[in-house]
């Protein structure tokens, strides 16, 4: 089976001494049960792995429960070490308290009990390790899946990966865009709005987060007011309102809302929202255009492919510590900045028929970045590009 980066990097982790509880955090979909099942497979440490989906979310002993058996096996077998894998731990009422209780009770008796800890909802898993587990994980993040993923282990052409995206699940059925569309709203994007966000964050108007969602998507590689985008919602709200929704939807990996790149934080915050979703597979299933209609139109393509550039760059973002925004003076503009350490690099997209303006020139001589470079015709190749790790270009 494929393996991703991160493979390599667990594996490591639960090799090393018992120091830190291993949390795999990412958005729903991208591989996170199946890679640690791969780890599994391969390590010398014995080990279990249990789920919590199905048991009684306010059953918070059922964790205590089976942290007893892994160390009741782990002293009947004789070992050495043990390794207790917990998934969707999340949906245990109160997780963290009890999993701090029982690691630091481990920590005291010098119980040489490693654990890793993974589920499906990035916001409710991130929440309880923060509030709770401060000081005693560390994280191993699991972006969406790359070009080189997708390329490597479905045979995905650049074409295929700018409008399908990266969800290995539904790779299968890209040859059938009715029932990949279908997939990708009913398991991918209901899921994680009803399940990850609406439960996991203080949402007065549902229906207002998923409309915004849904629309938000469909804008993504424009610049558009928040004012502008409640005239188009159905549901009454404020721009406040929008706002927040639009940090935790950007929180849960779906879809960001980029401000303006400037010398001062107030001008940035205060700036039009530039959309962008981390995964064009959601731009395709809700813009409701099929493949061949967008490859086959310059304009609707060269969205698409801006679009894949921006994923790109932001789901490496939290990984590599930087920030992501676009730049704009008048007619003038740069498609993405990414910001590290008051360092930057410029990117400008250019596919087909759109040309790249004065944006890029006018960017550098005014703000001097490490890099400015174009991305697409005439430039770095997109299949380079999407290839790149980013931190390089801050070396």
């Amino acid at each position: 089976m494929f393996k991703r980066p991160q493979f390599k990097e667990l594996a490591s982790r639960i090799s090393e001494d018992r120091n830190k509880l291993q949390a795999m955090v990412g958005p729903r979909q991208v591989g996170k049960s199946t890679l640690v099942k791969q780890v599994l497979q391969e390590t010398e440490v014995p080990n279990m792995m249990v789920s919590a989906d199905g048991i009684p979310k306010e059953n918070t002993a059922w964790i205590g429960e089976v942290w007893d058996t892994a160390r009741a096996r782990m002293r009947l077998g004789g070992h050495r070490e043990y390794l207790l894998v917990i998934d969707e731990v999340h949906k245990i009422e109160n997780w963290s308290e009890e999993v701090k209780k029982q690691w630091d009770a481990d920590t005291f008796n010098d119980v040489n009990l490693k654990v890793v800890i993974l589920g499906s909802s990035r916001l409710l898993l991130k929440d309880g390790l923060t509030e709770s587990l401060a000081g005693r994980y560390e994280l191993i993040r699991m972006p969406h899946w790359s070009w080189k993923e997708m390329h490597g282990a479905f045979g995905l052409n650049m074409s295929q990966y700018i409008y399908f995206g990266g969800y290995p699940g539904a790779a299968k059925f890209i040859g059938d865009e009715s029932r990949w569309r279908r997939y990708i709203k009913d398991s991918i994007i209901a899921p994680a709005i009803e399940q990850d966000v609406l439960m996991t964050r203080t949402v007065y108007k549902p229906e207002l987060m998923k409309q915004l969602f849904e629309l938000g998507c469909t804008y993504s590689g424009e610049e558009i007011s928040l004012t502008k985008l409640l005239g188009q919602l159905q549901d009454a709200g404020n721009v406040t309102t929008l706002a927040s929704y639009l940090t935790t939807l950007s929180e849960a990996q779906m879809l960001a809302g980029l401000q303006k790149y400037a010398s001062d934080s107030a001008r940035k915050y205060n700036s039009v929202p530039k959309l962008m979703v981390y995964n064009t597979a959601l731009l395709s299933a809700l813009a409701g255009m099929s493949f061949e209609k967008v490859y086959t139109s310059p304009a609707l393509w060269g969205r698409w492919v801006e679009s894949a550039v921006g994923a790109h760059i932001l789901n490496a973002a939290e990984e590599q510590d930087y920030k992501v925004y676009y730049w704009r003076e008048r007619d003038d503009e740069v498609d993405f900045v990414i910001d590290s350490r008051r360092r930057c690099v410029a990117v400008e997209v250019k596919s087909g028929s759109r040309t790249a303006g004065r944006g890029l020139s006018k960017f550098t001589a005014a703000f001097h970045p490490v890099h400015s470079l174009v991305v697409g015709t005439g430039g770095v190749p997109l299949e380079e590009f999407l290839s790149w790790d980013l931190s390089a270009l801050f070396e």
